[in-house]
């Protein structure tokens, strides 16, 4: 039995790395996607994870499995495809840390898991699933992606849910949001960007977006604030956690980095969804700003997730 399964992109982040002698743009290749990254936090966290998609027969997808495997990622459920190359993003970082994307995706590997691909085996002896919506951006990854969701949500698996919008990988802000909303009401959990509020409820307001998703089904539903930290929102109320004041040098991954120690603490507590309270979800964001605030001290794609005793320090100076 697994902690969590995650399905979804797996790609390679090419990400800024300064300039060379003659003053050409340098790019460091990092392995990449918020599904796998949020695995590779849980696993280092003491969580039992494995991933299901595609990558290219390339040296990018082999990349990709050697360091999923190097972090005890199950990759049972990753399959090799030799007609489609593995996706390639590039990411720039302003001086603050902001990212901006250009995509090498026309299809990717990624896009190509057919619904029968899918290893059923792991979806229905997994305690979670985790996907994004760049799984939805095409077919059949999202034919794929719905029956992974259906087989995990039989077999009793909590549903969680980060969309993770990236406006170039869409054919317009119209199709993303009708596709992101598609799966709301499979979700027992929710986390969206204050910028996606609007793309999946037509609400600028963070709490009114929530508490729209909230009433289409999910237990509990967050919005990550950046700086501001985490509001939550539960059918107890709403609630907003801080997070911890950092000198980030790359934000790339650090929310990943938050829904993995949301997801860790929650795994550990114990509870079921159902049941939760505020209480309960403002102690599992709390431990989630602490996973991102470690993460971001670092640069690197799959983010550098400190051991819990670092996280507990962090929790502990913060008190």
């Amino acid at each position: 039995m697994y902690d969590v399964t995650a399905l979804g992109e797996l790609l390679i982040d090419f990400t800024d790395a300064g300039m060379s002698p003659p003053g050409q743009k340098l790019f460091e290749r990092n392995p990449g996607g918020a599904p796998a990254n949020v695995l590779v936090a849980l696993q280092r966290l003491g969580h039992s994870t494995a991933f299901v998609g595609k990558v290219g027969c390339d040296m990018h997808g082999a990349f990709l499995r050697q360091t999923l495997e190097e972090n005890d990622v199950d990759c049972s459920g990753l399959a090799s495809d030799p007609d489609y190359f593995t996706t390639l993003a590039f990411v720039a970082l302003d001086p603050t840390g902001e990212r901006t994307f250009s995509f090498a995706r026309k299809p990717g590997a990624d896009t190509q898991l057919r619904a029968d691909e899918p290893n059923r085996d792991v979806l229905q002896n997994t305690r979670g699933l985790h996907v994004g919506s760049l799984s939805l951006t095409d077919e059949p990854a999202r034919s794929a992606t719905l029956e992974a969701l259906r087989i995990a949500r039989d077999a009793g698996a909590i549903l969680s849910y980060d969309p993770n919008y990236r406006a170039s990988l869409w054919p317009s802000a119209e199709v993303a949001a009708q596709q992101m909303r598609s799966v709301v009401g499979m979700m027992d959990l929710v986390k969206i960007s204050a910028e996606e509020t609007t793309l999946l409820t037509d609400e600028s307001d963070p709490n009114e977006a929530a508490r729209k998703i909230l009433a289409q089904g999910p237990r509990v539903v967050v919005v990550a604030l950046d700086a501001d930290g985490a509001m939550f929102v539960t059918p107890e109320g709403a609630r907003t956690v801080p997070s911890f004041r950092v000198n980030a040098t790359d934000t790339t991954g650090a929310g990943d980095s938050f829904w993995s120690g949301f997801l860790c603490a929650l795994l550990d507590s114990g509870k079921d969804v159902s049941t939760l309270t505020l209480d309960d979800a403002a102690s599992f964001a709390r431990f989630g700003n602490a996973v991102a605030s470690l993460c971001v001290r670092e640069r690197g794609a799959i983010p550098a997730t400190p051991s819990r005793d670092a996280v507990e320090e962090v929790l502990a100076a913060n008190a």
